[in-house]
């Protein structure tokens, strides 16, 4: 892509090492585990829910304090992410002034916009250019298959580097190996993927960048509707003038080189609508507001009632998913990524499956009486009262991560033997 060259041409670019150790790695491309999930959790450890009265948070609700036992804390901060195609990535020789950012996001079809660091290296003669990015920010967007691939964000989250698939085939760059970045640490080579963003050769974490000197928030992705990605081009270019590269993301080779043809011909005549920079662009359907469990007295009648919120789902994996996430509401968080109240919803997510189903008038995002049944919604308007796989892949969606799934099922089956 005629491009490339100079989309990266503003970072100093480190001086030429040899790779070092080469050890021979597999390509991971799984998006779960194989075989059926059948572990059961020990009755021994599972809390007693007849006896375990839920507590509906105050008014004026908060965080709660933190309690012995410690849930397991969601790799990507709750349940809900929505993926965010980029639309275009932008590149620019300094970090980008939080005035422009806002501009660009009030542009007309913008609906996301999020900012990383940037630049390159040199390893074995070889220019790669990186994006340094927190993994619970730019998970949602990745493609679907990427955020599927749990090994991607946790090598990312232990400091090591995820390389594009096609710098994998262009470098020689063998998985599992360690290269030597001159001036800079070693980089171990944990897993590939396509991420799909023009002269991007891979991902390392935030910290990682900050040690390879990777430039602050010189990259910013940018969403919309894909049928509008001429004018996102023609407006952002518009505002960022000569000084920052444009690239359009998606649509095929012949459709990105249309668009960005486009918007360097003419000049931007959108308008701009008054928009926050905290927009989220889940196009989820509205959960209804209110649902009739009342306030039983124990978690047990809780998880059986709001159960019902979703016809073929078992009270079992509610109470699964409220152990893994908040051992019942004691430890409502939030999370470091934002997730709060005792079944660890992301606000944006709860706006559209958040319900009311104490009566009171409100969802509260931290009473046990609305969360419960807003997770049954959750869970239902992704399948999970279809049972077996469904089930499964909609668990997933709670939280991006196999693993995660198979210790809900096993907790589930658990439950289901101490209370047949």
């Amino acid at each position: 892509m005629s491009h490339l060259p100079r989309l990266w041409a503003f970072v100093t670019m480190l001086a030429i090492v040899a790779a070092l150790a080469v050890v021979v790695g597999a390509v991971f491309l799984a998006t779960r585990p194989a075989g059926s999930l059948t572990a059961t959790a020990a009755e021994s450890d599972l809390p007693d829910l007849a006896g375990l009265a839920p507590l509906a948070a105050p008014p004026t609700a908060g965080p709660t304090p933190a309690p012995s036992v410690a849930p397991v804390t969601p790799a990507t901060g709750g349940p809900g992410i929505t993926l965010t195609p980029p639309r275009l990535l932008v590149i620019s020789q300094a970090s980008l002034p939080q005035q422009t950012k806002e501009d660009i996001s009030q542009l007309k079809h913008v609906e996301k916009i999020d900012s990383f660091d940037g630049g390159a290296v040199r390893i074995s003669g070889a220019g790669l250019n990186l994006l340094a990015v927190d993994p619970a920010r730019f998970r949602a967007w990745a493609p679907k298959a990427v955020a599927e691939q749990p090994r991607v964000w946790s090598a990312l989250t232990q400091g090591e580097f995820v390389a594009d698939s096609s710098a994998v085939r262009r470098f020689g760059l063998v998985l599992g190996s360690e290269y030597q970045v001159d001036g800079g640490p070693r980089l171990r080579v944990a897993a590939s993927a396509s991420f799909g963003l023009p002269g991007v050769d891979g991902l390392v974490g935030m910290e990682t960048g900050r040690r390879l000197g990777l430039l602050p928030g010189v990259a910013l992705l940018v969403h919309g509707p894909e049928k509008a990605a001429t004018a996102l081009n023609a407006g952002v270019r518009r505002l960022l003038g000569s000084g920052a590269q444009v690239v359009t993301v998606g649509g095929g080779r012949t459709a990105r080189a249309a668009a960005d043809k486009s918007a360097a011909d003419r000049p931007a005549t959108g308008k701009t609508t008054a928009k926050s920079t905290g927009k989220t662009t889940a196009k989820q359907p509205r959960a209804a507001r209110q649902v009739a469990v009342g306030r039983p007295g124990s978690y047990l009648d809780l998880y059986r009632r709001s159960a019902a919120v979703c016809p073929g789902l078992s009270w079992t994996v509610l109470a699964a998913i409220g152990q893994v996430e908040s051992s019942h509401g004691r430890n409502n968080g939030p999370s470091s990524a934002g997730a709060q109240g005792p079944m660890q919803f992301m606000p944006a997510t709860w706006k559209a499956y958040g319900v009311d189903g104490d009566g009171d008038g409100v969802a509260d995002i931290w009473s046990p009486y609305d969360a419960v049944p807003s997770a049954a919604n959750y869970l239902c308007a992704n399948g999970a009262g279809q049972g077996g796989k469904k089930l499964e892949k909609a668990i997933w969606f709670y939280n991006h991560s196999w693993s995660y799934v198979s210790k809900v099922m096993s907790i589930s089956l658990g439950y289901a033997r101490a209370y047949p």
